[in-house]
This record gives C-alpha cells, structure tokens and sequence, in this order.
C-alpha cells in the first residue's frame, strides 16, 4: 500500500462534498498530485475548476469521515486503490469516466486477473439462474474471474458460480463496502470479502442510492474483458452494462431464451444488434482467446422412461396439461415424475402450477 500521508492526500479530495470525478481528473493532470491540488491557493484552482468547487477544495473534507476511512484501513483485507496506483486496473484507467478512487475489501491482487463480466435480471427464471451458475463456474474455473454487482437473481447466481471455481469472483457495489445491500446477500458477501473481492468507488458509509447503482455498470463493464448477459427484459439494467461494455470496447455475449420470455426479449435484442449468441461457457472462451475448461459440468440426463417426459418438457414453461397431451400419459404419472424431476433439481416449480426444466 502507498505511504499512509499518500492514502490521506487522496481521501482528502475524493471526501470533498461538491468535488465530481470529472473535476478531480483535471485537477490532477493540472497539479500532478491531490497534495499538490489539496496546497494550492483560489487563483490556482479557478484556473481549472468554478469557484464553487474551488471554494469547497479550500473548505475541505470532514476530518471525521477522513479518520474513519483510515481506522477502516488498519484492516489487512480493507486498501484503496487509486489512478495512480500500479493496481489500478488498466482496463477500467482507459474508460472515458475511471474512478479516481476504488475502495476495496478482499483480495486486492484479482484486479489484474482476466474478467468476465455476468448480469442480468433481478426476477430471474430457475433455468436463467442455474445457467448463471453454471456459466460462472465454467468461466473462472477457466481463468476468468467473474465480476457482477452483488444483486439479487442473476448477479447473486453468478458470484457463487465464480467462487466455486478457481479464479474466484468480485462484486461491485452500489454503496460503501461498509453496507450491504441487498441485505439478503450478507452472507454471500461475507464470502467474496474472504474467497474473492468487494469493490466500491462510495466512500464508507453512502447509503443504497437508485442513482448510484447504474453509475457502478460502468465499472463492472470496465473492468471486464467481455460482458455475458444471461436473461434480461427489454427495460432491464443489465442493458445499461451492455450497452456501456459496447461503448468501452468490450465484447458482448448472450443466452438466448424462450421467443415467449419477457426474460429472453433483452437478450434477442442484443443479439440482433451484435452480441454474440453463446450456447456453452466455449464460445466465450474462444471469443476472448482463452483456454476452454478441461472438466465438464454437464449434467447426466435421467435414465429409464423419464426422458420422453422431459424432451416433451423441454425449456419453456409449462403446466401438467400441455405436458398430458403432448406425452399421452396421465395427470398423476406427468405429477409423480416432475415431484420427482424437481427433488433431483432437474425441474423447478414456477407459480401457477407452471414448470420449467433447468438442466
């Protein structure tokens, strides 16, 4: 980690209320250092700022906040990683927007691993679900650490894919790392700060901001070599990470689904403008040039009579009716197979007396 007095110049800008990244890039390529900025007197700094912001850049940031950042640092697994820090990730430093400052709790030294990118709705399917996980797992046990931002549905699925794998995963968050959220996923992020990574531009403390959650996407896509969304909706936030993957120059991958999903509809839509339409973790691997996983995940298919009832089910949701007629059995056989097809996890249960096979 940089000097101690270093850390505190940088928090020291990054703290000041009304004081915008946009400015503090400038102010840097102008005085080459926050010290330097944090020294400088009103006819300097309104040379490249509005005196508004000069006049807060005088004020300065509140010294508790600054000591509370810097107890929160005599944590071994807490550090802040800054643009001029040799860990800063090269990828997200050549982004039109980079964070000047990244606070981070974890193992800093996946920053320069290789990273894909996995999003994608919040109300995910079970099928959507268990393809995250699954995609998850393959790309990091390929090498590829896999970054999401900690939400609920897909994010959620793809951060325990990546942590069973061997590159581990990052989540991105919305607030200050010292607040989780969703609440649900506390746990699960107690796992990333020991097995993978959390990483916030948010100094301590910054609540769960609607704002703020589509300005982090810029650094999940950032920091990626390539972005997989795995079901999406056509209003879907995970269409502002493609769409920002896009403008950054990364590759954009996605699942197709059901032409009846409201789930799949963002997904064909991408498709149709460019993605490429992956169907196996491979046909990432060999858009990225990386080496494809040596072990299989694939599931066994059932034996016995059961696999006529699940090529009639197929991937789409169904109910027990449409499944009577297709197959020719009875409502009390097709029951008694899917109770037993879902106790093994190869069925999930949907509202509605619906269906849908997910491996």
């Amino acid at each position: 980690m940089k000097p101690i007095q270093d850390i505190e110049s940088w928090l020291a800008l990054g703290l000041i209320n009304g004081l915008g990244d946009e400015s503090i890039r400038r102010l840097l390529v102008a005085f080459g250092s926050p010290a330097e900025i944090l020294s400088a007197n009103a006819a300097s700094l309104e040379r490249v700022v509005r005196k508004k912001v000069a006049y807060s850049i005088l004020k300065g940031a509140e010294k508790k906040r600054i000591a509370a950042t810097l107890e929160w640092l005599k944590d071994p697994a807490n550090s802040i990683i800054t643009l001029a820090d040799p860990d800063y990730s090269s990828l997200l430093l050549n982004i039109p927007d980079p964070p000047p400052l990244l606070y981070l709790k974890g193992k800093r030294a996946l920053l320069s691993s290789p990273m894909l990118a996995i999003v994608g709705s919040r109300n995910a399917t079970p099928q959507g679900l268990s393809n995250a996980e699954a995609f998850a797992e393959a790309a990091s046990n390929a090498g590829l650490c896999v970054i999401s931002g900690l939400a609920l549905g897909v994010d959620t699925a793809a951060h325990c894919g990546g942590l069973r794998g061997i590159a581990a995963s990052i989540a991105v968050l919305g607030t200050g790392l010292d607040i989780v959220y969703p609440a649900r996923n506390r746990d699960l992020a107690h796992e990333l700060a020991e097995k993978g990574a959390l990483i916030s531009e948010f100094p301590l403390g910054t609540p769960a901001v609607g704002s703020n959650f589509p300005r982090r996407n810029r650094i999940i896509s950032g920091m990626s070599r390539g972005c997989l969304v795995v079901e999406a909706a056509l209003q879907s936030g995970s269409l502002i990470t493609a769409r920002q993957a896009l403008e950054q120059g990364r590759e954009v991958f996605a699942i197709p689904g059901s032409i009846h999903s409201p789930l799949s509809k963002g997904c064909h839509a991408l498709i149709k403008q460019g993605a490429k339409l992956v169907e196996s973790v491979e046909d990432i691997l060999d858009e990225l040039g990386c080496q494809p996983e040596r072990r299989t995940t694939d599931a066994e298919e059932p034996v016995g009579e059961e696999p006529l009832l699940l090529k009639q089910l197929g991937y789409d949701i169904t109910n027990i009716d449409t499944l009577c007629i297709r197959s020719g059995l009875t409502a009390e056989t097709v029951s008694a197979m899917l109770l037993t097809f879902e106790l093994d996890g190869v069925v999930a249960s949907l509202p509605g007396g619906r269906y849908q096979r997910v491996r």
